[in-house]
């Protein structure tokens, strides 16, 4: 105990503006996907300023890299300064070997360092006492953030970490027990110890290429998502340059499109201004449109038209079923055009149509079932001696 209270005591007198710690919460937060229904856990990454005690509590996606930097430039913002020191936990994302007296730490977290000119420190492993001050700051926020938070249901990263701010800012703002002072006053003396932000915030950013789909659509193959280009570039091998907030598209040095970065696998982001005009300007891109789709269909038989044509129908841009339209006209070199409109015929009885429904009725053989039915009248019974009549009833 008497270790404890000097450590404690140590930390107390480190001057204002010398020392922050940063760590991932034990538990997790979580929201529910709108879409799919789904439950997403997200780790939680807790910051604190040793002086006084000001936190910052963030939601994140997952505990990548990539989502990780954004979190560290949200919480030397939230402080209004960047302290002498940051000390961290022996998280991977930061630390690439572990050592008492020299740990080595990851390039991008090296590079994060010299942009905000603080100096990266590592607790020893399984030294929880090696950042106290960062552990008391997760308990309570599991008391004053996850508590007051545990029977309320998100749809959106961007709503729970809202949420999150709300109680965050009740908690630093709430006077100490038995002192007529807050953690937010304390801040107010520290922050002009804190070193000045830069300019700018720490961008870590990814490069990739991407030829355009006739759906003047590009993919970014990480999460799976469709963005789209102006129509004029279909068929061009272009560059995507991303980040956590924002997708950029370039063709050469040209940016050619800018969405804001979508998580949502096998989704959308299109704009209304990259779309063709219809008819003849679609026709001289050589882009996809909806007769194309059509009339292949119809070579195919009546119910795969009328499959097609709820494909085409169940979005508000319809270029955004052109993939699934282009699955299902394929599915024919695999499967054949007989079975492909038997499948047309069972899927057409359910209420939603899409790729993947017609895909598992070929795949499970259920087609095959509808041939066996159109050529076996079922409801004629066989001929047999067991047959009671009239007779045999008074």
């Amino acid at each position: 105990m008497a270790q404890v209270r000097k450590r404690c005591t140590n930390q107390a007198k480190l001057p204002a503006g010398y020392k922050a710690e940063i760590d991932f919460a034990g538990k997790k937060l979580s929201y529910v996907d709108k879409q799919s229904g789904e439950v997403i856990y997200c780790p939680v990454l807790v910051g604190v300023l040793l002086y006084s005690g000001y936190t910052y509590v963030e939601a994140l996606r997952n505990a990548s890299m990539e989502e990780l930097v954004p979190a560290l430039n949200h919480c030397v913002e939230h402080f209004g300064g960047v302290p002498t020191h940051t000390t961290c936990d022996n998280m991977k994302q930061a630390v690439k070997s572990a050592n008492r007296y020299e740990p080595a730490f990851t390039e991008l977290i090296n590079q994060w360092g010299v942009h905000y000119n603080t100096t990266f420190l590592a607790a020893r492993v399984r030294k929880p006492r090696d950042k106290a001050t960062v552990e008391k700051a997760v308990d309570l926020a599991y008391k004053r953030i996850y508590g007051p938070l545990r029977d309320k249901i998100f749809h959106s990263l961007e709503e729970l970490n809202q949420a999150v701010k709300q109680c965050l800012h009740a908690h630093n703002h709430e006077l100490y027990q038995k002192r007529d002072h807050s953690r937010y006053d304390l801040l107010l003396q520290e922050k002009s110890s804190l070193r000045p932000l830069p300019s700018s915030p720490f961008e870590l950013k990814y490069s990739v290429k991407a030829k355009v789909q006739k759906n003047y659509h590009v993919t970014l193959g990480q999460d799976w998502h469709h963005y789209s280009v102006p129509y004029r570039h279909i068929g061009r091998t272009i560059k995507i340059i991303y980040d956590t907030d924002q997708v950029e598209i370039y063709d050469g040095l040209t940016r050619i499109a800018l969405h804001k970065r979508n998580y949502r696998k096998h989704g959308y982001s299109t704009l209304d201004i990259h779309m063709p005009d219809k008819n003849r300007r679609c026709k001289e891109s050589q882009a996809w449109n909806e007769d194309y789709f059509l009339e292949k269909a119809e070579i195919i038989g009546d119910s795969f038209k009328k499959v097609v044509e709820r494909i085409l129908n169940a979005r508000h841009f319809t270029e955004q079923t052109y993939n699934s339209c282009l699955g299902l006209l394929r599915l024919e070199s695999k499967y054949g055009r007989a079975r492909l409109e038997a499948a047309s015929k069972l899927a057409l009885c359910g209420s939603s149509i899409t790729y993947r429904s017609i895909n598992n009725i070929l795949t499970n053989g259920t087609d095959k079932q509808l041939f066996l039915t159109d050529t076996h009248d079922r409801s004629a019974l066989p001929r047999h001696d067991n047959i009671r009549g009239p007779e045999n009833y008074f």
